[in-house]
């Protein structure tokens, strides 16, 4: 028996009474993924992204283990439930135009020493203040680098379309501007390196591609960790007591520790590790969350229909978004027909040893959209269930 096969085994047992759809955690596998992130952040805490989790009780779970210190959120919203649930080092990832989330912020001390705001822009500084609604509390600001790489004189960009800051001079500009403007105070710098942590250099059937992408990564990281250098240099001669320098993400954790100008990584993904996460030379991880449908159909020789499966991944439209079929091992989707919306065909010879009622696990392109299609995550230990928590969604939230 394969290790999949037996990871099968193991879910099939610990939910025989459960009924499909449903989505899973494997606990063994999440504990030892988060042990990797720490392995590989080498002594600096790691920051816990929230949007890849999008579970309270998961994040609890991780943030009590050494190594793991705060959440990266992802709405304002998010933040300040998370603040009044007891977490209380939560940094926004993204800007917010959330007015009433604000106002809460600039009125409650509780909620302003606990949540740090994400800025890249002096106008988002005047919606704040034009937010606060006779709030008077200190509003505390990360500043956002741009990570991108430039080539050919900035002709050619690679890397996500985030912050408009992207050297030195342009940060400590807006550092200076956020210094003299009474209620705001810089506390950090955070910049995603998205094009190195978020985009897979081992890529199946794809031997030049992959090619590229390693040697893009080569050249980004060695520009960006010279920048960031002098970035947090040109800061810090503005706010000597900044607190943190956040940077990386699950795919570049490791060296992104290794840059002494940072003191923080953030990772999300690598705790749940779905499908986009297989394509790393750099690490491996074991992949923790799941979803199984039902079997409701048997249409054919070598074809099986199970409920629903639509659940597409943020980003690009293309086959790397959909969910994959993952066990039992050697299913494939109808190209006539894909992931459907209500049921999903899928072929391949293990499906003639399927039953009405059997379950197909698949794995999600990414990590936390997961939980926004289910209400609650079954926590498995060995070949059992130990506890059933809810999603953000299962506590009646869908912030995105």
């Amino acid at each position: 028996m394969t290790a999949r096969a037996a990871d099968r085994a193991r879910y099939d047992r610990a939910t025989a009474q459960l009924d499909a759809p449903l989505a899973i955690v494997d606990l063994d596998a999440f504990d030892a993924n988060a042990d990797d992130l720490v392995r590989r952040a080498g002594g600096k805490p790691v920051r816990v992204a929230s949007k890849s989790v999008r579970c309270r009780a998961l994040l609890e779970r991780v943030l009590a283990r050494d190594g793991f210190a705060g959440i990266m959120s992802f709405t304002l919203a998010e933040s300040l439930w998370l603040a009044r649930s007891g977490f209380d080092d939560i940094l926004l990832a993204y800007p917010s135009a959330d007015r009433a989330g604000y106002a809460e912020l600039a009125a409650d001390p509780e909620l302003a020493a606990a949540v740090t705001v994400m800025v890249d822009d002096p106008a988002q500084l005047d919606l704040i203040d034009a937010s606060r609604a006779g709030g008077d509390e200190v509003v505390r600001v990360c500043l956002e680098l741009d990570t991108s790489l430039k080539l050919f004189g900035g002709r050619m960009r690679v890397g996500a379309r985030r912050s408009p800051l992207h050297s030195p001079a342009q940060i400590a500009e807006v550092a200076r501007a956020i210094a003299r403007r009474p209620g705001f105070k810089v506390v950090g710098i955070m910049a995603y390196e998205g094009h190195v942590a978020g985009v897979g250099d081992a890529v199946a059937g794809h031997p030049l591609r992959s090619r590229a992408v390693r040697l893009m990564q080569t050249a980004a990281r060695r520009e960006l960790a010279a920048r960031r250098a002098a970035v947090v240099a040109a800061v810090r001669e503005v706010v000597p007591d900044l607190e943190f320098v956040n940077g990386g993400g699950t795919g570049s954790v490791q060296y992104t520790a290794a840059e002494d100008a940072v003191t923080e990584v953030a990772a999300g993904s690598g705790l749940y590790v779905p499908r986009l996460f297989d394509n790393y030379t750099s690490f491996s991880g074991r992949p923790a969350a799941l979803f199984a449908l039902p079997v409701v159909r048997r249409p054919g020789v070598g074809a099986v229909t199970v409920l629903g499966g639509g659940y597409p991944a943020s980003g690009a439209p293309g086959a790397d978004r959909l969910p994959v079929p993952y066990l039992p091992e050697g299913l494939r989707y109808d190209p006539q027909e894909g992931a459907g919306e209500v049921q999903t065909p899928l072929l391949g010879p293990p499906a003639d040893d399927l039953l009405i009622g059997d379950k197909v696990w698949f794995r999600h392109a990414k990590a936390g959209e997961l939980c926004e299609r289910f209400d609650s995550l079954f926590l498995v230990e060995g070949d059992a269930v130990t506890a059933t928590v809810p999603t953000y969604r299962g506590e009646g939230h869908t912030f995105l």
